[in-house]
Formats: C-alpha cells, structure tokens, sequence
C-alpha cells in the first residue's frame, strides 16, 4: 500500500530531497495555519496517471475512466469515497480510500486560523487542481462557497492533498492523492465540468446522528443529512441551492435560481421529485422520532482532529519519522502525532 510509484534516481532525488525536507521543516516551524498551501514547490513527480489496475477496477465496475466522479468525505470515520457513474447511468461506489490525517473537530470551519476542515457541499473544477503542491498534489475545495463567504466564514486554500500534515485540510498520503488526483483529473478532462465533493462529519446515519444530537452544530447537520439522503436515495448528484442561510437540494424555484443565499428562499416550483421529497421528509420525522426517545451518549473527546485506525497502527508502530517516509515523498512530517494517537472513539 504504502510503495513509492514514481522513483528517481538516487543522484537527482538525493539533493532535492534535502532541499525539500528542510522547506517543510521552515513551513512547520513557521506555524502557517491560514491553509494547507502556504507554499508551493515542485513536486517530485510528474502529475500521477491512471494505472492499469485502476482501469481494470473500474472495469469490472462497468466504470468508464472518463465519466463523472463524485467524492464524499467523512471526518469521524476518517475515510474519502470516490463514486463514478457507471454502465446504469447512476453513481456507484468506487473505492473507499483511509485518511492519513484531519485537523480540528467535528462541525463546520467558520474562521481562519481555527483549524477545522471545512464541511458542506463544494464543486471542483480543472482550474482547482494543483499537480505542484506542496503535498505532492491537491485540489481546492473551493472553501468558503458563495454561502459560507455570505455568513461571513473566513479561510482559504482548503485543500485534499497528499502526506499527512493539516491545519484544516483532508491529508490521504502521497499514495492516496496520487490515485484519487488522477481518477477526478481524467473525468474533467472527459467532459465533466467540475465535481461535487460532499464533506460530512459523520456518516449521515440515524445512529451517529443520536449519538450527536447534543453537538451545538445538529441543525446544520440536518441539514447536510437533507444532501446525504438524496444521494443515498437517487444515486444521483444533488443539485445545490442556496437561500435562507443553509443549503437546500433538488428544488426548482419560482423566477429560477437563488442570487442571495442570506434571503428566504423563493416559492417552489410544485411537483418537482415528489418521491424524493416524501422519502427525505420520511427520514427526517424518523430522526425526530429517534432524538424523542435516546438516551444520554458520553461526548468525544478531540485532541486535534483524526486519522484513520489503519494510519493510527502505523504510526504506533513505526512513529511520526518513520511513517512520513512511508508516506511522503519529501518526508513531511505528520502533524501533531500525538492528538493523531488520541483516538477521540476508543471506550
């Protein structure tokens, strides 16, 4: 899992190595908590390609390199999801990928410097993919969004990228980003014009929803569960609106689209998706019935952040050194490894 794909020879690799392993330790020192791309070098690499048994995957998925892509990202479970339209017409998953790290906690990033990573709906387009990051390579979230900017959220440079280093960024090791920036990179140039990417907490369950259900942030997590649910039910990209100061999915509106997403929401257009609208207000009555009759949950505890189970063994084993060669290419160091070690979940 954890193997270099893009080695250089010794005699060319060695200096710029040097030169990179001590950038990084003047970013660290430096305290740069604004983004996760304070600054830019050249990569080590080439911008990453579609691998032959990548290809043979989504193969036998009935997948097509070039068709869309959507990504779901979820904080608690530390995971990233890549879904691609398939033979069907409709998005199946395509592979789950573990994060190496997230900064901050659970709940939504409001303000630069406070080291959340970010959680909503974004849509990257080519122009947001950088194949030079720092962290070998990323995309731009596109934080804040028109509605985040209105509500006054500040922040910028929110990125997924490679190593396993964030101050408000999704980090998935140079391996990770590798596969997953070439798989979106294929889709847009295939004709996709930007992808949806869907940053939850949590998985949007019933049962982590209760086990929650004090967390001051529940009603804007209801509302993202609204986003969730009409992809769980449709397999389909949500369409996003934005009025009222929240996000509102596959509605149709009197006089077209929303231009403030600070004002209340137009009339609706009647009749647009009724089965899907039954079955997201279904859902929500179902939670209001849950909350009505749960019991008190401990809370959780962050440190800083997260990482997945699968990092957190690596990281007890080989340590923070160890583990930034495995998975970067300049040795990045992790970030905070003992809040990584930290599990916020273990009983």
């Amino acid at each position: 899992m954890f193997a270099l794909r893009h080695r250089l020879s010794r005699e060319n690799a060695r200096p710029r190595l040097r030169l990179l392993a001590r950038l990084a330790a003047a970013t660290v020192a430096g305290g740069l908590l604004a983004g996760c791309m304070a600054m830019d070098v050249a990569s080590l690499a080439e911008a990453p390609q579609l691998s032959s048994k990548v290809k043979a995957e989504m193969a036998k998925k009935k997948m097509r390199p070039e068709s869309p892509v959507l990504v779901r990202i979820f904080k608690q479970e530390s995971e990233l999801e890549v879904w691609k339209v398939d033979a069907s017409g409709k998005y199946a998953l395509f592979k789950t990928y573990p994060m190496c790290r997230w900064s901050g906690k659970l709940g939504p990033k409001t303000k630069i410097g406070d080291r959340q990573a970010p959680e909503g709906f974004y849509h990257v387009s080519a122009g947001m993919l950088n194949p030079n990051s720092q962290y070998y390579v990323s995309f731009n979230l596109g934080y804040p969004n028109r509605l985040e900017s209105a509500l006054g959220y500040t922040g910028e440079a929110l990125m997924v990228h490679g190593a396993c280093s964030s101050s408000g960024c999704y980090a998935m090791t140079d391996q990770g980003v590798g596969e997953i920036f070439a798989i979106v990179q294929k889709a847009l140039e295939g004709g996709q014009q930007r992808f949806q990417v869907q940053a939850y907490p949590f998985r949007m369950t019933t049962q982590n929803m209760v086990a929650h259900r004090g967390d001051p942030n529940m009603p804007f997590w209801r509302t993202l569960k609204e986003g969730y649910d009409a992809f769980e039910f449709t397999r389909s990209q949500p369409k996003v609106s934005l009025c009222s100061g929240r996000y509102v999915f596959d509605k149709d509106f009197v006089g077209g689209e929303p231009d403030d997403p600070l004002a209340a929401c137009p009339a609706t257009v009647e009749g647009v998706q009724p089965e899907l609208m039954a079955k997201i207000g279904a859902e929500q009555r179902k939670l209001d019935a849950a909350f009505a009759n749960a019991t008190p949950v401990s809370s959780f505890a962050y440190v800083d952040g997260g990482m997945h189970p699968s990092f957190r063994s690596l990281l007890k084993h080989e340590g923070a050194k160890g583990m930034a060669a495995r998975i970067s290419r300049t040795k990045y160091p992790v970030s905070r490894p003992e809040a990584a070690l930290a599990d916020p979940y273990d009983d």
